[in-house]
Protein backbone atom coordinates (compact mmCIF):
# COMPACT_ATOMS: atom_id res chain seq x y z
CA UNK A 1 0.00 0.00 0.00
CA UNK A 2 1.54 3.41 -1.44
CA UNK A 3 1.44 6.74 0.74
CA UNK A 4 2.08 10.15 -0.68
CA UNK A 5 1.56 12.73 1.06
CA UNK A 6 1.45 15.95 0.47
CA UNK A 7 1.91 19.76 2.65
CA UNK A 8 -0.41 21.91 1.70
CA UNK A 9 0.04 24.52 4.17
CA UNK A 10 2.97 24.61 6.83
CA UNK A 11 2.16 28.21 8.59
CA UNK A 12 0.85 28.86 11.95
CA UNK A 13 -2.53 30.25 12.16
CA UNK A 14 -1.55 33.56 10.84
CA UNK A 15 0.60 32.50 8.18
CA UNK A 16 3.70 33.64 6.43
CA UNK A 17 4.01 36.69 5.78
CA UNK A 18 1.98 38.22 8.58
CA UNK A 19 -0.58 40.90 7.30
CA UNK A 20 1.55 44.24 7.64
CA UNK A 21 4.87 42.36 9.03
CA UNK A 22 8.20 44.28 7.78
CA UNK A 23 10.25 41.13 9.24
CA UNK A 24 12.82 39.41 7.15
CA UNK A 25 10.88 36.90 6.34
CA UNK A 26 7.58 38.22 5.84
CA UNK A 27 9.26 40.16 3.36
CA UNK A 28 11.41 37.08 1.49
CA UNK A 29 11.06 36.36 -2.11
CA UNK A 30 12.14 32.51 -1.54
CA UNK A 31 8.87 30.40 -2.03
CA UNK A 32 9.63 28.37 0.86
CA UNK A 33 9.39 31.24 3.14
CA UNK A 34 5.51 31.85 2.19
CA UNK A 35 3.20 29.40 4.23
CA UNK A 36 -0.26 29.02 3.79
CA UNK A 37 -2.59 27.71 6.85
CA UNK A 38 -1.25 23.62 7.89
CA UNK A 39 -2.68 20.93 5.85
CA UNK A 40 -2.01 17.72 4.30
CA UNK A 41 -3.08 15.20 1.82
CA UNK A 42 -3.02 11.73 2.08
CA UNK A 43 -3.09 9.08 -0.94
CA UNK A 44 -3.23 6.11 -0.72
CA UNK A 45 -3.81 3.96 -4.08
CA UNK A 46 -6.79 5.37 -4.96
CA UNK A 47 -7.99 6.65 -1.88
CA UNK A 48 -7.93 10.79 -1.51
CA UNK A 49 -7.98 12.59 2.19
CA UNK A 50 -7.62 15.56 3.68
CA UNK A 51 -6.41 16.52 6.82
CA UNK A 52 -7.96 19.82 7.98
CA UNK A 53 -9.43 22.92 6.17
CA UNK A 54 -8.43 26.25 6.71
CA UNK A 55 -8.92 29.14 5.43
CA UNK A 56 -6.43 28.44 2.62
CA UNK A 57 -8.75 25.38 1.85
CA UNK A 58 -9.33 26.34 -1.75
CA UNK A 59 -6.24 28.07 -2.75
CA UNK A 60 -4.92 24.93 -1.80
CA UNK A 61 -7.23 22.77 -3.74
CA UNK A 62 -6.55 24.64 -6.63
CA UNK A 63 -2.13 24.70 -6.54
CA UNK A 64 -2.39 21.18 -5.54
CA UNK A 65 -4.36 20.40 -8.40
CA UNK A 66 -6.91 18.20 -5.90
CA UNK A 67 -9.78 16.49 -8.28
CA UNK A 68 -10.98 14.05 -5.66
CA UNK A 69 -11.78 13.84 -2.00
CA UNK A 70 -12.75 11.35 -0.34
CA UNK A 71 -12.88 12.21 3.08
CA UNK A 72 -11.65 15.58 5.45
CA UNK A 73 -10.64 14.69 9.12
CA UNK A 74 -10.26 17.39 11.55
CA UNK A 75 -7.43 17.59 14.30
CA UNK A 76 -8.93 20.03 16.31
CA UNK A 77 -11.88 22.98 16.11
CA UNK A 78 -9.87 26.32 15.82
CA UNK A 79 -10.39 28.29 13.31
CA UNK A 80 -7.20 27.92 11.23
CA UNK A 81 -8.64 24.26 10.64
CA UNK A 82 -11.78 24.41 9.92
CA UNK A 83 -12.82 27.86 8.24
CA UNK A 84 -12.15 26.82 4.61
CA UNK A 85 -14.98 23.28 4.83
CA UNK A 86 -17.82 25.13 2.81
CA UNK A 87 -15.15 25.27 -0.01
CA UNK A 88 -15.95 21.68 -0.30
CA UNK A 89 -18.98 22.42 -2.03
CA UNK A 90 -16.97 22.18 -5.65
CA UNK A 91 -15.92 18.43 -4.82
CA UNK A 92 -20.07 17.68 -4.22
CA UNK A 93 -20.73 19.13 -8.21
CA UNK A 94 -17.49 17.48 -9.55
CA UNK A 95 -17.39 14.12 -7.55
CA UNK A 96 -21.17 14.03 -7.85
CA UNK A 97 -21.17 12.58 -3.83
CA UNK A 98 -21.21 13.63 -0.31
CA UNK A 99 -18.02 14.15 1.45
CA UNK A 100 -16.96 11.94 4.59
CA UNK A 101 -16.24 14.35 7.39
CA UNK A 102 -14.42 12.51 10.49
CA UNK A 103 -14.16 14.75 13.64
CA UNK A 104 -14.43 14.30 17.74
CA UNK A 105 -17.55 15.24 19.59
CA UNK A 106 -16.06 17.94 20.25
CA UNK A 107 -15.09 19.10 16.85
CA UNK A 108 -18.64 18.29 15.60
CA UNK A 109 -19.90 20.58 18.31
CA UNK A 110 -18.13 23.73 16.66
CA UNK A 111 -18.77 22.60 12.96
CA UNK A 112 -22.44 22.49 13.82
CA UNK A 113 -21.88 25.98 15.19
CA UNK A 114 -19.91 27.74 12.54
CA UNK A 115 -21.71 25.93 9.65
CA UNK A 116 -24.79 25.37 10.62
CA UNK A 117 -27.00 26.22 7.53
CA UNK A 118 -25.61 23.02 6.48
CA UNK A 119 -27.64 20.63 8.98
CA UNK A 120 -30.70 22.52 9.11
CA UNK A 121 -33.80 21.07 7.86
CA UNK A 122 -34.05 22.99 4.96
CA UNK A 123 -31.34 22.61 2.44
CA UNK A 124 -30.81 25.46 0.86
CA UNK A 125 -29.53 25.02 -2.93
CA UNK A 126 -25.38 24.68 -2.92
CA UNK A 127 -24.75 24.43 0.37
CA UNK A 128 -22.12 21.48 1.28
CA UNK A 129 -23.05 18.09 1.50
CA UNK A 130 -21.24 15.67 3.66
CA UNK A 131 -21.94 12.28 5.89
CA UNK A 132 -20.41 13.34 9.50
CA UNK A 133 -18.65 10.87 11.19
CA UNK A 134 -17.63 10.47 14.73
CA UNK A 135 -14.06 9.73 15.98
CA UNK A 136 -15.07 8.26 19.19
CA UNK A 137 -12.91 7.67 22.31
CA UNK A 138 -9.35 7.75 19.94
CA UNK A 139 -10.45 4.71 18.36
CA UNK A 140 -9.12 3.39 15.26
CA UNK A 141 -11.09 3.96 12.49
CA UNK A 142 -11.24 3.05 8.02
CA UNK A 143 -11.61 5.81 5.42
CA UNK A 144 -12.41 3.55 2.31
CA UNK A 145 -10.07 0.70 3.52
CA UNK A 146 -7.39 2.97 4.86
CA UNK A 147 -6.68 2.48 8.63
CA UNK A 148 -6.50 5.33 10.30
CA UNK A 149 -4.66 5.52 14.21
CA UNK A 150 -5.62 8.41 16.47
CA UNK A 151 -3.07 10.14 18.74
CA UNK A 152 -4.17 12.61 21.68
CA UNK A 153 -2.43 15.09 22.17
CA UNK A 154 -2.90 18.51 23.90
CA UNK A 155 -2.65 22.12 23.10
CA UNK A 156 -2.51 23.76 26.28
CA UNK A 157 -5.67 22.64 28.08
CA UNK A 158 -7.14 21.73 24.43
CA UNK A 159 -7.31 17.99 23.24
CA UNK A 160 -5.89 17.68 19.82
CA UNK A 161 -6.00 14.91 17.12
CA UNK A 162 -2.98 13.53 15.74
CA UNK A 163 -3.26 10.71 13.22
CA UNK A 164 -1.10 7.49 11.90
CA UNK A 165 -1.72 6.11 8.71
CA UNK A 166 0.96 3.01 8.61
CA UNK A 167 4.43 4.14 9.20
CA UNK A 168 3.28 7.74 8.92
CA UNK A 169 2.21 10.48 11.73
CA UNK A 170 1.10 13.81 11.47
CA UNK A 171 0.82 15.84 14.37
CA UNK A 172 -0.30 19.43 14.79
CA UNK A 173 -1.02 22.22 17.09
CA UNK A 174 0.51 20.21 20.21
CA UNK A 175 2.97 21.03 23.60
CA UNK A 176 2.55 17.85 25.42
CA UNK A 177 1.93 14.18 24.60
CA UNK A 178 1.21 11.72 26.99
CA UNK A 179 2.97 8.25 27.58
CA UNK A 180 0.38 6.72 26.32
CA UNK A 181 -0.05 8.41 23.29
CA UNK A 182 3.89 8.32 22.86
CA UNK A 183 3.90 4.44 22.37
CA UNK A 184 1.15 5.52 19.25
CA UNK A 185 3.74 6.94 17.47
CA UNK A 186 6.83 5.10 18.19
CA UNK A 187 8.17 3.09 15.34
CA UNK A 188 6.99 5.26 12.92
CA UNK A 189 9.63 5.89 10.26
CA UNK A 190 8.14 9.79 9.41
CA UNK A 191 6.60 12.10 11.94
CA UNK A 192 5.28 15.44 11.29
CA UNK A 193 5.52 17.40 14.22
CA UNK A 194 4.56 21.30 14.98
CA UNK A 195 7.65 23.53 15.46
CA UNK A 196 6.26 26.76 16.04
CA UNK A 197 9.24 29.03 16.96
CA UNK A 198 12.51 29.33 18.80
CA UNK A 199 11.06 30.96 21.99
CA UNK A 200 8.96 29.42 24.53
CA UNK A 201 5.40 29.23 23.69
CA UNK A 202 2.13 28.72 25.57
CA UNK A 203 0.62 26.29 23.45
CA UNK A 204 2.72 24.84 20.76
CA UNK A 205 6.55 23.05 20.62
CA UNK A 206 9.56 25.27 19.63
CA UNK A 207 11.90 23.73 17.20
CA UNK A 208 13.99 22.59 20.47
CA UNK A 209 11.02 20.78 21.97
CA UNK A 210 10.27 19.66 19.15
CA UNK A 211 13.72 17.88 18.41
CA UNK A 212 14.29 16.50 21.89
CA UNK A 213 10.75 14.44 21.41
CA UNK A 214 11.28 13.31 17.84
CA UNK A 215 15.29 11.85 19.69
CA UNK A 216 13.37 10.82 22.63
CA UNK A 217 10.98 8.70 20.27
CA UNK A 218 13.44 7.49 17.83
CA UNK A 219 12.02 8.55 15.31
CA UNK A 220 14.39 8.13 12.22
CA UNK A 221 12.95 10.95 9.45
CA UNK A 222 11.13 13.80 10.91
CA UNK A 223 9.51 17.06 9.66
CA UNK A 224 8.50 20.00 11.09
CA UNK A 225 5.23 21.76 10.62
CA UNK A 226 2.72 24.92 11.58
CA UNK A 227 5.70 27.57 11.39
CA UNK A 228 6.01 30.78 12.42
CA UNK A 229 8.15 33.69 10.75
CA UNK A 230 9.50 33.81 14.39
CA UNK A 231 11.32 30.56 13.33
CA UNK A 232 13.42 32.36 10.97
CA UNK A 233 14.51 32.25 7.44
CA UNK A 234 13.91 28.58 5.92
CA UNK A 235 17.43 27.70 4.29
CA UNK A 236 18.95 28.99 7.54
CA UNK A 237 16.90 27.02 9.98
CA UNK A 238 16.77 24.03 7.89
CA UNK A 239 20.25 23.65 7.32
CA UNK A 240 21.26 23.62 10.96
CA UNK A 241 19.05 21.03 11.79
CA UNK A 242 20.09 17.51 13.33
CA UNK A 243 20.42 14.48 10.42
CA UNK A 244 17.60 13.32 9.72
CA UNK A 245 15.30 16.42 10.30
CA UNK A 246 13.74 18.77 8.00
CA UNK A 247 11.42 22.28 7.74
CA UNK A 248 8.47 21.25 5.33
CA UNK A 249 7.49 23.91 3.29
CA UNK A 250 4.49 23.94 1.02
CA UNK A 251 3.94 21.80 -1.85
CA UNK A 252 6.40 19.56 -0.26
CA UNK A 253 6.06 15.28 -1.01
CA UNK A 254 6.57 12.50 0.47
CA UNK A 255 6.21 8.85 -0.49
CA UNK A 256 6.06 5.79 1.55
CA UNK A 257 5.84 2.12 1.20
Amino acid sequence: MALKVTFLGTGTSQGVPLIACTCPVCLSTDPLNKRLRSSIRLEVDDVTIVIDSGPDFRQQMLRSQTKNLDALIFTHEHKDHIAGMDDIRAFNYINKKAIDVYASAQVQTALRREYQYIFTDFKYPGIPEINLFEIANNQDFSVKGVLIKPIQVMHLKLPVLGFRVNDFTYITDANYISDLEKEKIKGSKVLVLNALRHQKHISHYTLSEAIDLVRELQIPEAYFTHISHQLGLHHEVDSELPEGMHLAYDGLTLELE
